[in-house]
């Protein structure tokens, strides 16, 4: 911030998901902004490699958001050794596609507990140190938390409830001086859209999506937005701008996605057949290689 001094000079901000796009985008423009910066996420290798890329001072935790326990002591490590955090932004997040009748229950259940049970055992674990600090809270949340899409029920179910939690903690939290906000994204490059991408049917749906709202932003774009958000306390962040406006036609939604879907499933399904498509992008296969790390 050329000629101004950011309001997170010297804050400690933890970041989730942390390891790869849109988290270590954030990452990076935290450290910018003169934060010291606290990356979690499940692979201890690429989190060092992103903490000695960034542009101030940071550390890493290797951790699973859904694990209560390692989490509780990572939020008291860092407090030990950084101070107590300011800022979080929970970003961890998993996705998958495809038919809900064929999926893998174990995977569906996988993208609600990383997302949504995720979320909520990292905003416990931190809470002590934002009543401390009076901070704030970002949790990342999509387009698909206002309107649900086909072939994504995981994913649309888990973003509709950290939506609902965080305006939930919002009003639990306001007489106690600790902010809480909700950033609403779009499409974002990162390699969970990239991945998503290669299956047909996902690209297919993307493609039909009217023009603005299928377009791709950049990773870097996107995180920019979210910390000006944190800056400005902010309880909604929307990357694009236009997805503002979604909020105020988000009943007539459903009803048109069904519509739409009604008319253009069949013609895909004659074209390419719907195949669950497993946990996506190199964050998907990271949490599968953990999981079974752990289980050994």
């Amino acid at each position: 911030m050329t000629g101004t001094v950011s309001p997170l000079e010297g804050r400690v901000a933890v970041v989730t998901g942390a390891a790869r796009g849109l988290g270590e985008a954030i990452a990076r423009e935290l450290g910018s902004r003169g934060a010291t910066v606290a990356l979690i996420g499940r692979e201890e290798a690429s989190l060092a490699e992103v903490r000695g890329s960034l542009p101030g001072p940071a550390r890493c935790w290797e951790a699973d958001v859904t694990d209560e326990a390692r989490m509780a002591r990572v939020a008291e490590e860092i407090r030990e050794q950084l101070g107590p955090a300011s800022v979080v932004v929970a970003n961890a997040g998993l996705a998958e596609g495809g038919p809900f009748a064929e999926s893998d229950p174990a995977t569906w259940r996988r993208v609600i507990e990383v997302n949504l049970i995720g979320s909520a055992i990292t905003a416990r674990a931190f809470l002590p140190h934002l009543l401390t600090t009076r901070g704030y809270y970002l949790q990342i949340a999509s387009l698909a938390s206002i309107g649900a899409a086909p072939m994504m029920s995981a994913y649309c179910a888990s973003k509709a409830g950290v939506e609902s939690f965080a305006h939930s903690l919002r009003a639990e939290l306001a007489h106690q001086h600790v902010g809480v906000g909700i950033g609403y994204l779009n499409w974002t490059d990162t390699d969970m859209i990239r991945d998503a991408d290669q299956h047909p049917v996902l690209r297919e749906l993307r493609a039909h999506m009217p023009r603005p709202a299928r377009k791709v932003y950049p990773v870097d774009t996107v995180a920019s937005h979210m910390v000006r958000a944190v800056e400005r306390r902010s309880a909604a962040a929307y990357m694009p701008v236009w997805l503002r406006a979604t909020q105020l036609v988000r009943a007539a939604m459903p009803p048109v996605v069904t519509a739409l879907s009604r008319r253009e499933l069949p013609r895909i399904e004659r074209r390419t057949p719907f195949e669950a498509t497993g946990l996506l992008g190199a964050g998907g296969r990271a949490d599968t290689v953990g999981r079974r790390a752990s289980e050994r």
